[in-house]
């Protein structure tokens, strides 16, 4: 009670006793009590103001940042493949890769091998799952999309098995969109790197440039026929390497591809992959050039 009590100033005998200005009015002076009809109406109307103003203050800024993570998972949810070529296309080449959330370390290494070769501005990530869209573009905005619909299951499946078919039997799918939007595309499995730049042996004006999966190194005068078919009748061309440029000569392969696909579904009795059904559809369509020195590595 005493903080509230009026303390009478002391008097001063050497102060004007007619000052030039007059002094405040002893209302002015004394200080209000919280416990008098003033300061209670004060406290009162305090206690208004802030009951309702201030949850409306904090409500912007929480409303705020939620709608921006949710815009950024809706604006990468619906970036479409046109749009992430368009924005990653150089010299109106693209290099593309699928990947899906298991796979990251994977990506790192590849993208680390890119990045010394100074092509990484050019590479389209094409997440097979949107824990993977989400995280690429948080890193690297822009790089990543999604083709829907995305596979079901996001674990890592062993080669062989019908996950892993569900997933590269999309490959073709994807490249093929790209060729149709009139862009060169290079297309790499994560699971190599590179030891230099390849596009420097891209020479000629082929319509696709693929690895040979036999383990003879070729050398550089190679003939750019398909080489001999092995004991099943075709060859053994690897589809972890293919560039294309958007022809009709490598539309037609990646459609001859996809249609293989569709007539050799996995199953149980017959675990297909992906590989076989590429090397039909080059036979089909032979007079392609083949990568140099693909069996190296």
């Amino acid at each position: 009670m005493s903080a509230f009590l009026h303390q009478r100033p002391i008097h001063n005998p050497f102060s004007n006793a007619y000052p030039i200005s007059p002094r405040p009015s002893s209302a002015f002076q004394r200080p209000i009590s919280i416990f008098s009809p003033t300061g209670l109406i004060i406290l009162l109307s305090l206690m208004v103001i802030l009951g309702v103003f201030l949850p409306w203050s904090g409500m912007p800024q929480s409303m705020f940042s939620n709608s921006i993570k949710a815009s950024s998972l809706s604006k990468w949810r619906d970036y479409t493949l046109a749009e992430a070529a368009s924005f990653v296309a150089k010299n109106g080449t693209v290099i593309v890769c699928a990947v899906s959330q298991p796979y990251l370390p994977f990506l790192n290494n590849w993208l680390i091998s890119i990045t010394r070769q100074k092509h990484q501005d050019k590479v389209l990530v094409i997440a097979e799952d949107y824990a993977t869209l989400y995280k690429v573009n948080e890193k690297w905005p822009g790089h990543a999309v999604l083709v829907p619909p995305a596979p079901d299951s996001q674990t890592a499946h062993k080669f062989g098995s019908q996950g892993f078919f569900n997933f590269t039997s999309r490959r073709p799918r994807h490249l093929l969109q790209i060729l149709e939007l009139g862009y060169n595309v290079m297309y790499n499995d994560v699971d190599m790197v590179w030891l230099g730049d390849p596009f420097r042996y891209l020479e000629g004006n082929h319509d696709v440039y693929f690895t040979d999966d036999m383990a003879v190194v070729k050398p550089p005068n190679h003939s750019h026929d398909l080489p001999p078919p092995g004991k099943k009748g075709r060859t053994y061309i690897c589809s972890c390497m293919i560039f294309l440029r958007p022809t009709d000569g490598a539309k037609l392969v990646m459609k001859e591809w996809i249609e293989e696909l569709q007539a050799q579904p996995w199953s149980k009795a017959k675990k297909a992959n992906d590989q076989p059904a590429f090397n039909w559809a080059l036979n089909r369509t032979a007079g392609q050039t083949a990568f140099p020195t693909g069996g190296l590595y």
